[in-house]
């Protein structure tokens, strides 16, 4: 088992104590309330010098293999810093044709539109990008340095202010006119040089906690997908004879065990309705691929449908307790016991699984998520990024297995030993998010005033 490593919220929080400033003013500004003395209320746009959109170079995107980096919304992470996975790039003949939308060291880079709209980052390294139609780059006048320009619109109450001003559907924008509704109070230069250098250190410090907790998830989810694909490849006695299964992708296995495919172990192998049904608000829960990914099915969050339309959906595929199902379109390859007894239906992206007594469901649904089937995934697939399977790739899996009662003690074991490394990463991503909660309180108390970092 990896050994927990102690970044926890509380020692971070615990860890500073701040005062007040001195003395506190009226804003003027009923939702921004009190402000130290000597701080000025400020528009956004009598702060920045220039704020500009990018461009989209026609033909361009992931066209191009090499060029000049091009900055989307992808690449602007969480910690406000611009990550250089998975490029996109202009020309170099389009980038010297830019008027607009070449970035300097310092600008400030905030998404205008789309599902991660108010995500925010600053360049603090010198590289030659441009930022493509979804992103906007600002640089302050000579009334507020650069960073403090980021902490303010990073905030909380920056965040906020600027999804008030958005516009459109649910992934909506906004225009340059945001720039006149945002309110801030601003110090002095030399004690916005101290906010920011505050913050630059305190964050700094949650962030690389934040990422010693995603490091141990992550080493916690390898620890498991191979506590699986062991349980279920090679069992649980580590001194048994084994032989060659005959398998390319499964090799050796234990004396005693079967290859068979799936169909063969199955009665039953078929999706859902091709057709979406009628939604209703009352009426038979009909579950998708979001429906299955949590370990209890959400009744408050799934759709229904009519009994009538049930009723027809349910003469081809009549899902019960005791069934598997299984993802196929999306999100591939989850498996999901029926271990309820309410009547349901489910759509063309679920496959059902109707296992004969050979099998083990609990056995088998460890199985369809170690490496052994994902391997034949992509043998079958020649692609690293499967998004769909077909009933026909699903029934030619080829399953390993012991007896029945051997599969009984292999689930039972698992089910206990990944409970445990279950809990200790529910417990870190609980972390994180305090963490996250944190960092965002301190920046929201130090740019507004709440609290008095001169002297940190």
């Amino acid at each position: 088992m990896i050994a927990q490593k102690k970044y926890s919220f509380s020692e971070e929080s615990k860890s500073f104590t701040y005062k007040k400033y001195p003395s506190y003013k009226d804003s003027g500004i009923e939702w921004i309330g009190e402000i130290p003395e000597g701080w000025e209320v400020q528009r956004l746009k009598n702060l920045i010098s220039t704020i500009q959109s990018g461009n989209r170079e026609k033909g361009g995107g992931n066209l191009f293999d090499d060029g000049i980096f091009s900055v989307g919304g992808e690449h602007i992470l969480w910690d406000g810093t611009i990550s250089l996975k998975n490029p996109k790039y202009v020309s170099e003949e389009f980038y010297k044709s830019m008027n607009n939308g070449k970035l300097r060291i310092n600008d400030v880079l905030l998404v205008k539109d789309g599902a991660t709209i108010g995500k925010t980052a600053i360049l603090i390294e010198k590289h030659r990008m441009a930022i493509n139609e979804h992103v906007f780059l600002m640089r302050p006048n000579n009334k507020l340095i650069p960073k403090l320009l980021y902490y303010l619109i990073s905030s909380d109450l920056g965040f906020k202010q600027i999804k008030l001003t958005e516009t459109g559907s649910a992934q909506g924008g906004i225009n340059l006119e945001f720039t006149s509704k945002i309110i801030f109070a601003v110090p002095s230069l030399s004690e916005q040089t101290k906010i920011a250098e505050f913050l630059d250190e305190k964050t700094e410090k949650i962030d690389k906690i934040i990422e010693k907790n995603i490091e141990l998830i992550n080493l916690l989810k390898e620890k498991r997908i191979s506590l699986i694909n062991n349980a279920v490849t090679k069992g649980l006695d580590k001194n048994v004879n084994l032989k060659d299964s005959g398998i390319d992708w499964i090799g050796e296995i234990p004396e005693g065990w079967e290859v068979r495919k799936l169909k063969d172990l199955s009665n039953l192998i078929i999706d859902g309705t091709h057709f979406t049904p009628t939604y209703v608000d009352k009426g038979i829960p009909f579950l998708r691929v979001t429906d299955i990914q949590s370990e209890k099915i959400d009744m408050g969050s799934i759709k229904y449908i009519p009994k009538e339309e049930y009723l027809k959906l349910n003469l081809r595929c009549n899902p019960k307790k005791g069934d598997l199902l299984f993802s196929k379109n999306g999100t591939i390859g989850i498996p999901k016991v029926v271990d309820w007894d309410f009547k349901f239906s489910i759509f063309v992206s679920l496959c059902l699984i109707k296992l004969k007594e050979i099998i083990s469901v609990n056995f088998l649904k460890y199985y369809l998520v170690s490496p052994a089937i994902k391997e034949q995934i992509y043998v079958r697939s020649k692609t690293t990024s499967v998004t769909n399977l077909h009933l026909d790739q699903i029934r030619e899996f080829f399953i390993s297995f012991p007896p029945i009662q051997e599969q009984t003690n292999i689930a039972q074991y698992l089910d206990k030993e990944t409970e445990k490394i279950d809990k200790i990463i529910i417990k870190t991503e609980k972390n994180i998010e305090l963490l996250k909660e944190y960092k965002t309180s301190l920046i929201h108390n130090a740019v507004t005033g709440k609290i008095d970092v001169r002297g940190e």
